[in-house]
């Protein structure tokens, strides 16, 4: 059975999350909206308040745009080759017999046409000056918190509103007051987090295509459209790039309940995903005008880009902490042999870079802790739960008494639990722990009494008390972050590169477990070859047999294996000096796969060393670079993309506008480079590409916005002559 969408204003507490706010057939009171069919520009929709509102003596409706009095139409015809579908164009005109000033919007919806928007213009202006600071101070912000602060005093001072809020959304959708600037007499809200169902997942969707949305006055009358539907598609008319459209009734009654009079948000979109909102918040109507708005908005994208860039260092050093945990357990496997002692010696490197305060190592039956951990059977019962569970490569919780009711007795030192599997053996595992963090969670009202219910459904209402309702968590961690997994991941990575080396080691000191160490290489995730000391192949895995599909008959020796890559001279060259003089190689090679791409590949190459004068061996390990060529490929892209937009951009502004333009531009690009920067030195290479996308996007629309104001700014810069 198909899922019911309400139309728009017709849904209530139990299906908002599907009402169909986009097409509210209706907008706010402060402005008009006109639909235009082209290429005749006729007008064929319309809000019934534009007569009165532009002062116009007859009905607009069937009339050609141009009839109505003033420069609109020539105002609006050098913008008519762009696109205008994500990003809706700005013109400043005169109309109606006074000749007011309007601002004006203009883009395209999806059904085709033209949507018009027209307000009365502003007076206020925002110095460059003070944007240019702005921009500065954000891209200053050293950490997560003090950009928050910062931007909330910034939006505070530009917008004037009472209330400014930084709203962030957690993994489950949940909201907090991250941080928050307010006049003295008002109630705080810092810290307060409100449930994840009081903004539907449709408005979130809208949140990351509008990045600005206004009520004016939450008291409106809804204008409505005439006619209902739009005569260029015949169904309602999609308002999801309107800055007029009118608000979901439940929402605008959420804001009466909270005694809100007026909002202005901005949304931060990080990595393509809604990260949180700038909310502004009076307590009396407010009406904001476009150049204002566009200032926010182009704040907003420099926030949302210093997010990504700071969050991209926090994984960054996490994972240079996992880097040096890895050196020290290859040159321990180098000296003594053996790894695990190198692994649990110093507290810090292991436990540190994910914030954990235990660490238990369960490998082939042994059984080695670090810090606050559960007892030996609790461990091994664990480990048998793990084998239980669906293979991942990390598993991950922060309640793991509550999942499993059998382990909720060691929640003191373990409702955090980060499990890697070490291999395909059961038993074999590394797991952190974190200890229960009893805390109060203060919440903006009851999130278990999200509606008040009257006689019939028709009364039902977004609850009315905000006053702080306090819930007590138990047998909960502090959740694992993002970073701890990705550092989690690098160590887990690691230490399996690390065991196949070591498991490698064995088979050629322990011939006699020749044919268990065997199977074990055989199920590696790696290809790997091992090879004796004159060369001869002892041992391939599937996997690397998989990679060189191509050859026949499979190599017998190094020099065989060299001719199955690229450029062989040079290969065997480097396993000629590996068997010669027992140094260990590095370095790149690529392999023809079926398909007949070429398959970019990191080969280890490593004498296997029984003590300092006697080679048993060596190992030859392969990694797919594939992906981590990809990132390299995208973080130049991004380079050269934003250097073409920045001298695009740059070239098609009036001289007069220039200096300002650029001065600003130069604070936006020089953000979004630092975010690169900073994304460039995650060691998770397969988010890479999509992050540095998500920037360069972000910088583009920043500077398409700043286009767009510095123009508003400038009389006349649109068409060449002053309004």
């Amino acid at each position: 059975m198909p899922v019911l969408k309400p139309a728009f204003g017709q849904a209530d507490l139990s299906n908002c999350e599907r009402e169909q706010i986009h097409i509210a057939g209706s907008i706010q009171p402060h402005g008009v909206l006109l639909v235009v069919r082209e290429p005749d520009f006729i007008i064929v929709q319309a809000s019934a308040n534009t007569s009165e509102f532009l002062g116009v003596r007859f009905d607009v409706l069937g009339q050609p745009l141009a009839r109505i009095e003033g420069d609109l139409m020539a105002r609006i015809t050098p913008l008519l080759h762009a696109p205008l579908a994500e990003i809706p164009a700005v013109v400043r005109c005169r109309l109606g017999s006074s000749q007011l000033q309007y601002d004006g919007t203009v883009h395209r919806p999806p059904a085709g046409g033209l949507i018009i928007e027209l307000e009365r213009a502003g007076t206020r202006k925002t110095a460059p000056n003070d944007v240019e600071e702005a921009l500065q101070t954000i891209l200053a912000a050293p950490s997560l918190r003090a950009l928050c602060d910062e931007a909330a005093a910034i939006f505070k001072s530009v917008t004037g509103y009472d209330r400014v809020m930084i709203y962030r959304f957690d993994d489950d959708g949940h909201g907090e007051v991250f941080s928050e600037r307010r006049e003295p007499e008002l109630e705080p809200y810092l810290g307060n987090r409100y449930p994840a169902s009081d903004i539907p997942q449709i408005a979130r969707r809208l949140y990351e295509r509008n990045r600005v949305r206004m009520i004016a006055d939450v008291g409106y009358g809804p204008v409505p459209l005439r006619p209902v539907l739009s005569p260029i598609s015949g169904e309602d008319l999609d308002l999801s790039l309107c800055v007029l459209r009118s608000m979901s009734p439940i929402h605008v009654q959420y804001l009466k309940n909270m005694g809100v009079a007026a909002t202005l948000v901005m949304s931060l979109v990080v990595g393509k995903r809604l990260w949180g909102l700038v909310a502004c918040h009076h307590y009396v109507p407010r009406i904001v005008h476009f150049e204002i708005r566009a200032v926010c908005e182009l704040l907003a994208e420099s926030v949302s880009t210093r997010i990504a860039a700071l969050e991209s260092f926090l994984r960054a050093q996490s994972e240079l902490a996992a880097r040096r945990l890895e050196h020290r357990l290859v040159q321990a496997v180098a000296r003594d042999g053996d790894w695990k002692i190198a692994l649990f010696d110093r507290s810090n490197s292991l436990l540190q870079p994910l914030g954990a305060a235990g660490a238990a190592l369960l490998f082939e039956g042994e059984l080695l802790t670090l810090g606050e951990v559960p007892g030996t059977q609790q461990l091994r019962d664990i480990a048998a739960w793990l084998d239980r569970s669906p293979k991942r490569p990390l598993i991950a919780t922060n309640s793991l008494g509550i999942d499993m009711p059998e382990f909720a007795a060691i929640a003191d030192v373990a409702s955090g639990l980060l499990a890697a599997p070490l291999s395909r053996t059961p038993g074999d595992y590394l797991i952190w722990f974190r200890p229960e963090q009893v805390r109060t969670v203060t919440w903006g009202g009851d999130p278990n009494k999200p509606f008040i219910g009257g006689d019939n459904p028709a009364e039902l209402s977004p609850r009315r008390s905000f006053a702080q309702w306090h819930q007590l968590v138990e047998g909960t961690s502090e959740p694992w972050t993002e970073a701890d997994l990705s550092a989690g991941n690098l160590i887990s990575e690691t230490i399996i590169d690390v065991v196949m080396q070591f498991r490698s080691v064995r088979m050629l000191i322990a011939q006699d477990q020749l044919d268990q160490i065997s199977k074990q290489v055989e199920l590696s995730d790696q290809p790997v070859l091992i090879a004796d000391v004159q060369g001869r192949v002892l041992l391939m895995n599937n996997l690397l047999k998989v990679l060189l599909a191509n050859t026949n008959p499979l190599p017998q020796s190094l020099d065989e294996l060299a001719g199955c890559f690229e450029e062989p001279g040079a290969l065997e060259g480097h396993f000629g000096e590996l068997l010669a003089e027992r140094r260990s190689w590095r370095g790149e090679v690529r392999v023809a796969a079926v398909s007949g791409a070429s398959i970019p590949l990191l080969i280890r190459a490593d004498p296997v060393i029984a003590w300092p004068n006697r080679v048993l061996g060596m190992t030859v390990l392969f990694t797919d670079l594939t992906e981590r060529k990809a990132a390299e490929a995208a973080r130049r892209r991004f380079q050269e993309e934003l250097v073409d937009e920045h001298r695009l951009a740059t070239s098609r502004l009036d001289t007069r506008a220039d200096l300002i333009y650029r001065t600003l531009l130069t604070s936006v690009i020089e953000n979004a480079q630092l975010a690169a920067l900073e994304i460039s030195d995650e060691l998770d290479v397969t988010k890479m590409p999509e992050m540095l996308d998500s920037v360069r996007a972000s910088a583009q629309r920043a500077a398409e916005i700043l286009e767009h104001l510095v123009k508003h700014a400038s009389p006349g810069l649109s068409n060449g002559e002053r309004s």
